[in-house]
């Protein structure tokens, strides 16, 4: 409930909150206007989706265009948008130039019930930019299993984004010098050269740059790529097999109760445990306690060297010379996840024997949507190896009696952030702590830019949410190289990437609404329900002030949408997203530690 007192002397109204003992001012004016178009484009798919047929991705293109997508900026245009074509490539996989069907559901049954039985031999395929359980059937059909809502208003925006591209090459590559061009390519011509490079350009009426972004995201498959887009168009067809509100608990349920018997099999039972839940990445909390990257120093830059990974290499030195053991650390952190993909299995069963001797294990999805976990002892971390930064050696013994543990999970995607925290806090013994590091796009900031809201407007629940961030930029600062920490933010939880545009984020923007992310607001709607006795509202201003948990928010910038095409299809935050990932990640560490001390003294 929120009381609205009148004031007299012209400033606005004065708004009570729930459970307030005194009014605030605060002027509440929830942006209404600059979504028509998103709005319009939404309801088309989910109407079409209803549909027990296969819907045709083409249907939605004339929507898809009018919303004028931040993502999307050239849509309409005939010329090739190679940023949003970029964009979402990545977050498809590669076998996806010979896709045209693709099918949705929660889990197995979904897609046996609809007629495909054997679903789980078909051969799992994966996306660089996308944590989404996919299968392929080797022909011509995706399986993909989504987690909430969230995931179809992510997969169909870009997939129609990706079939719009498609076909404007398509196009363009129909003249008798384009497919002269494409007959002569061979794998010896590759890389391209300078040449071939502005030869191609001009066929596709784009800048040689482009050319070679193309070549980096289609890899080995770039002839054949070229060649199946010359040969036909892209015709997707998509079937929603189910997606009702009892399926997506299922499925959670399922998440859960799998994570569960594998902690048992551990001997950890998160239902009798404290638990301090995290919504981060798998690899930086572990890296941090691990220490694995900073005692295999030598190894990792003999691997740089070997690999030649030249700028790599003087980025190594230039911290050296400039004594910053902050960037050191982060840079082999880096460096690790190179040098482990690049070898066998053994390095890899090294470092997961390290985690477990130190109480990290990790959760297989085996079943159903695709969100990886950790559960994390915190009794057995030991002194010797914890990354300096965290904490003083003398502070660890007292943790040696510690019986919490930290939950990880690798963030999810909007509306399954809900569903998974309140899961987990059904289930856990006693929550203590919510804390979550993840990707936003920033109005305000720049790319690698740290920010901390106070405010979230959620656009799921069109709820306003104002709450203590236990973070402000004293946390994160010292541990940040570049780049600054802004905090006292208002952030807006948008339904999507792709439904964003320029109208929509202006009328935010002039509201202050600066960080734009997809979890917070879901996650504040389940922290609500995990303290208060009913369903958390809609499109109110719901104060969580009382909160008897820590909770925590840290938004890493990695793309300024109010720059025309800047965008993460333009460009990747490679070594440059290390710095704000581990400074977040060491200040939500940092705070867990100080909290189970205190909670232990």
């Amino acid at each position: 409930m929120v009381t609205v007192l009148i004031s007299t002397d012209g400033t606005g109204p004065i708004i009570a909150l729930s459970g307030e003992s005194s009014p605030i001012n605060m002027d509440r004016t929830v942006p209404k206007t600059g979504g028509e178009a998103i709005e319009l484009y939404m309801r088309t798919y989910y109407s079409l989706l209803r549909s027990t047929d296969t819907i045709q991705i083409e249907t939605l293109e004339e929507s898809h265009m009018a919303m004028d997508s931040s993502l999307h900026i050239h849509a309409r245009a005939s010329k090739p948008d190679i940023s949003a074509l970029t964009y979402a490539t990545l977050r498809l996989p590669s076998v996806m130039r010979a896709v045209n069907i693709v099918l949705i559901g929660q889990l197995e049954e979904s897609f046996i019930r609809a007629g495909w039985k054997n679903i789980q031999e078909w051969e799992r395929v994966y996306a660089p930019g996308r944590r989404r359980r996919v299968h392929y059937d080797g022909k011509h059909m995706l399986a993909v299993f989504i987690a909430s809502r969230s995931d179809i208003d992510d997969i169909v925006p870009i997939l129609t984004a990706y079939q719009i591209e498609w076909n404007k090459l398509h196009n363009l590559l129909q003249t008798e010098t384009a497919r002269t061009f494409i007959d002569k390519l061979t794998t010896e011509t590759l890389p391209l050269s300078t040449e071939h490079q502005e030869q191609l350009a001009e066929i596709l009426d784009i800048e040689t740059e482009d050319v070679s972004r193309l070549e980096v995201i289609w890899k080995d498959n770039f002839i054949e790529t070229l060649r199946q887009i010359t040969e036909q168009r892209k015709l997707i067809g998509m079937r929603l097999l189910a997606a009702s509100v009892a399926a997506y608990r299922r499925a959670t349920a399922y998440w859960w109760q799998e994570l569960h018997d594998t902690a048992l099999e551990k001997g950890v039972d998160p239902q009798e445990r404290p638990v301090y839940f995290v919504s981060s990445n798998t690899h930086a909390i572990p890296n941090l306690l691990t220490g694995f990257a900073r005692r295999e120093e030598e190894r990792l830059i003999r691997f740089v060297r070997e690999a030649q990974y030249h700028d790599l290499l003087e980025e190594y030195y230039a911290i050296q010379d400039h004594n910053h053991p902050v960037s050191l650390a982060n840079f082999l952190y880096y460096i690790q996840k190179k040098y482990l993909s690049d070898q066998d299995h053994t390095e890899r069963l090294r470092l997961l024997t390290d985690e477990e001797s130190i109480g990290i294990y990790r959760m297989p999805n085996r079943h159903g949507f695709q969100i990886a976990a950790q559960i994390i002892e915190l009794n057995k971390i030991l002194t010797d190896w914890i990354d300096p930064r965290i904490c003083e050696p003398d502070d660890l013994p007292i943790l040696h009696n510690s019986n919490a543990l930290i939950i990880n999970i690798d963030y999810p995607l909007g509306m399954a952030a809900y569903e998974i925290l309140n899961r987990i806090t059904e289930r856990v013994g006693s929550l203590i702590g919510v804390y979550v590091m993840g990707k936003a796009a920033t109005l305000n900031a720049r790319v690698g830019d740290v920010m901390i809201p106070n405010v979230v407007h959620d656009e799921h629940s069109k709820n306003t949410y104002l709450f203590n961030n236990c973070f402000s930029a004293k946390d994160v600062v010292p541990y940040m190289a570049y780049g600054m920490v802004l905090d006292n933010q208002k952030a807006i939880t948008a339904r999507g990437t792709f439904l964003q545009n320029p109208s929509y984020m202006n009328v935010f923007y002039r509201e202050g609404y600066t960080d734009i992310e997809m979890e917070a607001g879901p996650y504040l709607s389940a922290i609500y329900e995990a303290y208060r006795p009913t369903r958390h509202p809609q499109d109110e201003i719901v104060n969580l002030y009382g909160i008897p948990f820590d909770v925590g928010f840290l938004h890493y910038a990695s793309d300024t949408p109010m720059g025309h095409g800047h965008n993460l299809g333009s460009g990747s935050l490679s070594y440059g997203g290390v710095d704000p990932t581990y400074a977040t990640t060491i200040a939500i560490l940092k705070r867990i530690l100080q909290c189970e001390a205190a909670r232990l003294q």
